[in-house]
């Protein structure tokens, strides 16, 4: 006889945790923050962490904060705040008062690695008793992968993992292996919930405009799906060389270093199905999804490249076959988007430095206008993200020109950031996913699942990879990019510019 209704357990796809409702309610304040950056002296944190963490405080956007630099460098306090002060004028997008930066330079202090886990220690308890009983602990990790697990055991031995969050930067892994072996040796000290992998890509303005206008507009989530789109391109060249990083991208390159880390983080959030609610834990497990679906990443379906001269770069061997530039097609095996390829190019030392998310609508199936009417000639109707600092957004569609006859050409519908009153409340991405991990907020973080399923779809490439093809610096990559993409066509460069304000 079955069990009554009442006493009968109920098993759900998506349990739900006690205080899952009250989450995001409780994810808008933060406590005060000991922050302490490993790294501390740092490219990364002298052009991102330091100027984020000043305008934070001067905009008072953060709770009370307190940082505390380590790094391999022998400084005092004074220099330490010297080096900060230098690196906020060079670096600093949003400007400081005198006074806002004094206010802000009396919470920096300096400890050197060389001093180990007691010194460091003190110095956070020091300023744990400035801040009061309720402060926590962020640690940044701004330091290369495989510094991590020295660094985690540094914190242990200072007993600074209690009430604390830790920030790790790119790349989590190298495969597969790897990824699944420093996962289980951070968890040793760290729960998942403390742990932030970050990607400053999902942290700009215009990547969570992609959430806000897939899922807050009754036009365009009707149409997000192979029936209407009939492909997706993510293009992320760079005009910047790897100065005195060749080093280490000899043992990473551009697959490794940006495609796994940000170019798939992006797809996953044009690809996802819609959350079950505005809350980390939903939109984890949403964009996880998509990582799971992803089908392996073959070689045939991949262009590498090396820009001419590469090789001759300090810490570079004359032989290497490391990519500076890599093209790929790659297909999720959901039911959203089965047949739909997704086309993701990243690369050094190209024509332009950009950050573009291309949707390309299907054509009607039938065209009623003349042959010379100008239909079809610009190829098909896109919606383009620019995931730059100013946050853009473009509908391309087909329009009469004015005049006698029908003629049509390519039109646009711009979006900008800038052209709006609340253009001055933009957060740079750092300045955000710091105040994101403050407040425990993982929406726009990477999970270990997530990483770890990505690695595998990655295994393919990474056991094959094919060939290297050199290209000349300036441009768009080797011409193999034209085959790989046929009988589409790259949309970069555009043949129209975005409109300016």
């Amino acid at each position: 006889m079955p069990e009554p209704t009442a006493h009968r357990a109920q098993t759900i796809s998506y349990p739900a945790t006690a205080d899952a409702r009250a989450s995001r309610a409780a994810l808008e304040r933060a406590e005060p923050h000991v922050v302490v950056i490993f790294g501390a002296t740092g490219d990364l944190a002298r052009r991102k962490l330091l100027p984020a963490l000043a305008h934070l405080a001067a905009s008072e956007l953060a709770p009370a904060i307190r940082v505390v630099g380590t790094s391999l460098e022998e400084m005092t306090d004074a220099e330490f705040r010297e080096f900060a002060r230098a690196a906020m004028e060079e670096y600093g997008t949003h400007r400081l008062t005198a006074e806002q930066w004094d206010r802000f330079d009396d919470n920096l202090v300096y400890v050197p690695q060389s001093a180990g886990a007691g010194p460091l220690a003190d110095a956070v308890h020091r300023a744990e008793a400035e801040l009061g009983p309720e402060a926590l602990r962020l640690h940044y990790l701004s330091v290369p992968p495989r510094a991590a697990v020295a660094v985690i055991q540094v914190l242990r031995e200072a007993e600074l993992v209690e009430r604390s969050r830790v920030v790790m930067e790119k790349p989590f892994g190298e495969d597969l292996e790897s990824a699944i072996a420093l996962n289980d040796r951070v968890h040793e000290t760290f729960d998942e919930s403390q742990i932030f992998r970050i990607d400053h890509f999902l942290g700009k303005e215009a990547a969570q405009n992609i959430l806000a206008f897939r899922f807050a507009n009754g036009l365009f989530e009707p149409i997000w799906n192979r029936n209407f789109i009939d492909h997706v391109q993510i293009d992320i060249p760079e005009t910047l060389g790897l100065d005195q990083r060749a080093g280490f991208y000899e043992a990473t390159g551009a697959y490794k270093d940006m495609v796994v880390t940000h170019l798939f983080q992006v797809m996953a959030f044009v690809a996802m199905e819609p959350p079950t609610a505005l809350e980390p834990r939903a939109i984890s497990e949403e964009k996880n999804k998509v990582f799971r679906s992803l089908l392996p990443v073959e070689p045939h379906d991949v262009v590498r490249g090396q820009f001419a001269g590469y090789t001759s770069l300090d810490g570079v061997p004359g032989d290497s076959d490391t990519e500076t530039f890599i093209a790929l097609k790659c297909g999720l095996d959901n039911w959203r988007w089965a047949g739909v390829p997704f086309y993701l190019r990243t690369g050094k030392r190209m024509a332009e430095g950009a950050r573009i998310i291309s949707i390309a609508f299907k054509e009607a199936p039938r065209s009623m206008f003349p042959a010379h009417s100008g239909v079809g000639n610009a190829g098909p109707d896109h919606l383009t993200f620019d995931l730059a600092d100013e946050s853009k957004v473009s509908l391309s569609f087909y329009g009469k020109r004015p005049g006698p006859g029908m003629r049509l050409e390519k039109l646009s519908m711009q979006f900008s950031t800038q052209e709006t009153e609340r253009a001055g409340d933009v957060l740079e991405a750092y300045e955000r996913l710091i105040l994101d991990a403050m407040r425990g907020d993982h929406t726009l973080f990477t999970t270990a699942d997530g990483i770890e399923s990505l690695w595998e779809r990655s295994a393919p490439l990474l056991a094959n990879p094919p060939e290297v093809k050199s290209y000349p610096p300036g441009t768009w990559g080797p011409n193999a990019i034209h085959q790989l993409i046929a009988p589409h066509a790259w949309r970069l460069p555009f043949e129209r510019v975005w409109r300016e304000k």
